[in-house]
């Protein structure tokens, strides 16, 4: 339970800035700061997973499904909840200061917690699918943030790349899960970690690990698709600082880190993963170096380092996977503060152009050292944190022998990577805070509020405090979270600052003075680069989009022409090569099983539900009498479910077939009565050899399916309808009960329907017709005496039938989608024989508010089983006593039928009546929204 409340602590806080907005800035940014301040209290009382304790919380909601709401929380979990709570905390009070007063502080402040609770989400889930339900949230709720200045081209852009590419590595990733799943039986993470042997013995494990790695690098901006997190700099600088240096830009390599015992170990995974990180590590500290916007350098190094962390994780050894953790903690602390530095800077300037802020040491001595410590530990330079991760990456790519004779390359081109992180930190030094004076800068530099520098403080005193004491500072949460990720013990490592004279000392030496000495010979370097095409990432991206939206609207237009009978050809045709493949495949068309035995009765029905058919189509242009043609049919198949024993399908078929007479009744209304003649006898002769085929298809595949034996799930259903269900009726069981899910599935989907219907109708207006198709009058009374008459009759007799079917439901047929429609139909009634107006005031019923209030009850219903501990819509049942009345059963199913039957009632009256609607009387009557 504390695990999901950690969760929901960001979630129900989203809210609380923009209620304490109006009270000022300061209470605004206390409001947000409530919910992650209380987060990393309730973290702190769970510490004891650094030991290697592990907690778990389980909540079944759909265990056929393999979707529980199961949390986690270990070291690996616990590392990044206090890296997203802490850095959090610290942004909120940065963004505090950095936010003009003109800004919606409390709209930006909600979209932080939301994103903050959808990466304790992703952390924290054991639940591989409830992991992904997070991993798309954050990825919605950063296109808020990196697009909160809306005003600008350049955010909505960014924002629009950067969901665009994380949420196509979101499906690939969905994909890879789901493979995950029916590959190991269970969505669960402890078992999916258990059964590596299973999983990389499948033949499908490379697709599996090629489909994750999808979603990981989109995340994680690895090469190829690292040129969105440029353009998210178009985001405020708290955003920057928060999603890509701490969390968001995280989720990728926390991924690699969590699934790591399961995926690693094979050589798929070491060409992957580490050329992949490799590419990436050399392509943004390359690149960084020529950025003239100073969040551009900090966005290119965030991508290097990151390559930095995943080629780690693909040297695959747990030195390595221990160096990757080490490196998480370290990026984190002095990246955060870099782009809050580089959001002062910006903040007391005016501008983040490189050529033109220099020589700041002068008017802002107190944030150039903290820029220049983090600057620094971001080189690698000792007695700070990068220093000690950036040694253990030396030795790790030291140590490797994967590449066979070319294993000199892997610790030479690191070599060369750090070389360029120094040199772009050494430019960030050097040509901010020195190099001579600012250069037409929109504003006078000076410090910023004291308080905004709190967050960078702190930061940069951690990369000291890290660097310089690491044993007593970072080693339990390292080590807690190392042993995490690698679901084992953790080799044997040092967190000493000397380790002696060694190779990757040399190789940090060399790294150092290299760059050093690259930035002072610069000038050639930054020429050739000048000269090089300009490429932009967002021109390329926005083209390929184009180019896409052309080819799928061509596509679209070529199968959507507006042609109902196109489609239905279309349909048909893939419906006739589908079955005919299927059923060219069996040696023999007939099987084993002998058919039924054919009595008369039936022939007889059948042959009337036949005939139905052709003599629709031969008066379809009458369309009154067409309608009465289909509505034998209908009446016809309600008799069959009868005759077979279906009484329940039998009462369901015939209160629909009287809906939709209705519903097309009311249609007719507005049609001519007639349909004109459009159809060439080329295309007359097309859809009849279609019919024919599609006929005789569909005759074949009923044949084959009905002589061969088959295992029925009815049998299971029919043991447990009483002793699971409490309800000898196995229909209603089953849609209340065992697929329960599915119903409130159906009744959401009726609400919305109904809901767009009537917002379509809503304000329309068709002219009333006065006379039939030959010229002869109609009746001017509206509503005839007799008709009323009887229907207010009838309503209380209806109301009566359709209470009586609800509550025999669950053991008789009947039910609340049944008895929904019974009402429904009376009520239909009295707006037919009466007129809306005589209704509405005796019926003051709002329809969308019926309709909602089902799928409520329905969903609250479900969500009252979790407080008894049994997973979502699971139904209780029991008997009772009283007297006179005598024994009877009362079952939460019933709650669930209700709101069927409100949803039901609502919504079908909700299409009904504003059909009714689109012709009113001429009194004045109340406005149509009014009516519902």
């Amino acid at each position: 339970m504390t695990l999901a409340l950690l969760i929901a602590l960001p979630f129900l806080g989203c809210f609380l800035p923009a209620l304490a907005e109006r009270f000022g800035r300061n209470a605004c940014a206390l409001a947000a700061g409530f919910a992650p301040l209380v987060g990393l209290l309730l973290l702190f009382s769970m510490r004891g997973v650094l030991g290697g304790e592990r907690l778990i919380d389980r909540y079944e909601w759909l265990p056929s499904l393999g979707l529980n709401l199961s949390l986690r929380l270990d070291g690996l979990g616990f590392l990044f909840a206090l890296l997203i709570l802490g850095i959090g905390l610290l942004v909120i009070l940065y963004a505090r200061y950095y936010l003009s007063e003109q800004e919606p502080t409390g709209r930006f402040y909600g979209y932080l917690l939301l994103f903050m609770g959808a990466m304790l989400g992703v952390v924290l889930s054991e639940n591989l699918l409830l992991m992904l339900v997070f991993w798309e949230l954050t990825s919605l709720s950063s296109f808020l943030l990196i697009g909160f200045w809306s005003h600008r081209s350049d955010a909505r852009k960014g924002a629009r790349m950067s969901l665009a590419v994380t949420g196509g590595g979101g499906l690939a990733l969905l994909a890879g899960v789901l493979l995950i799943g029916h590959v190991v039986g269970s969505y669960e993470l402890t078992d999916v970690l258990a059964a590596r042997d299973l999983l990389q013995a499948n033949a499908l494990f490379p697709l599996i690990l090629v489909l994750v790695l999808l979603g990981v690098f989109t995340k994680s901006a690895q090469f190829p698709f690292h040129f969105w997190l440029p353009h998210a700099m178009a985001a405020p600088t708290p955003v920057s600082a928060y999603l890509h240096s701490a969390t968001m830009v995280k989720a990728g390599v926390f991924l690699l880190a969590r699934l790591y015992p399961a995926l690693s170990g094979n050589d798929l995974w070491f060409y992957l993963v580490g050329l992949t990180g490799l590419a990436t590590l050399l392509m943004g500290a390359f690149l960084a170096l020529f950025q003239n916007d100073l969040k551009g350098l900090l966005a290119y190094s965030t991508i290097s380092h990151l390559g930095l962390i995943t080629l780690l994780f693909g040297l695959d050894s747990p030195m390595a996977n221990v160096a990757a953790i080490f490196h998480i903690i370290n990026h984190a602390t002095f990246k955060a503060s870099l782009f809050m530095a580089a959001g002062i800077i910006d903040h007391e300037t005016g501008s983040r152009d490189l050529r033109r802020i220099s020589g700041l040491w002068r008017y802002m001595p107190h944030t150039a050292v903290l820029a220049m410590v983090a600057s620094a530990s971001m080189a690698g330079v000792p007695l700070l944190n990068g220093f000690l991760s950036k040694e253990m990456f030396f030795g790790q790519t030291l140590e490797h022998n994967l590449a066979g004779s070319f294993s000199w390359l892997l610790p030479t081109l690191a070599t060369l990577g750090a070389l360029f992180s120094v040199s772009y930190s050494v430019r960030f030094i050097y040509e901010v805070f020195f190099g001579g004076e600012p250069r037409n800068l929109p504003k006078q530099p000076h410090e910023p509020p004291r308080y905004m520098k709190v967050p960078v403080e702190v930061l940069v005193g951690l990369c000291l405090l890290v660097g310089m004491a690491p044993s007593l500072t970072v080693a339990p949460l390292l080590a807690g979270a190392a042993s995490a990720s690698l679901n084992g013990p953790l080799p044997g490592y040092s967190l000493a600052i000397w380790h002696g004279f060694n190779a990757p000392l040399l190789m940090s030496v060399i790294a150092t003075l290299g760059g050093v000495l690259l930035y002072a010979l610069r000038k050639p370097l930054f020429a050739w680069y000048a000269g090089l095409p300009e490429v932009d990432a967002k021109e390329v991206f926005d083209a390929q989009v184009v180019r896409f939206a052309v080819f799928a609207g061509a596509v679209t237009r070529a199968m959507e022409n507006g042609s109902l009978q196109r489609y239905l050809l279309l349909l048909l045709l893939s419906a006739v090569v589908v079955v005919c493949v299927g059923l060219a495949g069996l040696s023999s068309l007939p099987g084993a099983r002998p058919l039924s035995e054919l009595d008369g009765v039936t022939a007889l029905g059948l042959a009337l539900l036949a005939l139905c058919g052709p003599l629709t189509a031969a008066f379809h242009r009458r369309r009154l009498v067409a309608l009465i043609l289909l509505s034998i049919a209908g009446l016809l198949v309600a008799l069959a479910f009868a005759r077979f024993a279906a009484p329940d399908l039998a009462l369901t078929q015939l209160s629909v077939e009287v809906v939709t007479m209705v519903l097309l009744m009311l249609a007719l209304y507005y049609l001519p009565a007639r349909t004109p003649v459009e159809s060439s006898s080329l295309r007359k002769l097309r859809d009849f050899v279609l019919a024919a085929a599609s006929g005789m298809v569909v005759m074949l595949l009923a044949y084959a399916v009905l002589t061969r034996p088959y295992d029925s799930i009815a049998g299971y259903y029919l043991q447990r309808s009483v002793s699971g269900g409490g309800g000898h009726n196995v229909v209603n069981v089953i849609l209340v009960d065992f697929r329960g899910f599915d119903t409130l599935g159906e009744i959401s989907v009726l609400a919305i329907a109904a809901l767009g219907v009537f917002a379509m109708l809503q304000g329309l207006r068709l002219p009333a017709r006065t006379h039939d198709d030959h010229d002869r009058a109609w009746s001017a009374d509206r509503h005839p005496p007799i008709l009323a008459t009887l229907a207010r009759l009838l309503l209380p007799l209806a109301l009566l039938v359709s209470v009586f079917i609800f509550l025999r439901g669950h053991n008789l047929p009947g039910g609340g989608f049944i008895a929904g429609l019974v009402t429904a139909v009376a009520l239909i009634l009295q707006y037919i024989a009466c007129g809306s107006r005589w209704v509405r005031t005796r019926l003051p019923l709002n329809y969308s508010r019926t309709a909602g209030l089902g799928v409520f009850i329905a969903g609250l219903t479900g969500l009252g089983s979790w407080a008894f501990g049994y997973p979502f819509l699971t139904s209780s049942f029991g008997h009772f006593h009283l007297p006179l009345v005598g024994e009877f059963e009362l079952a939460t199913a019933m709650l669930f039928d209700l709101g069927v039957y409100l949803t039901v009632v609502g919504a079908t009256l909700l299409i009904l009546a504003g059909i009714g609607e689109l012709n009113p009387p001429p009194e004045p009557v109340e406005r149509a929204q009014e009516d519902f």
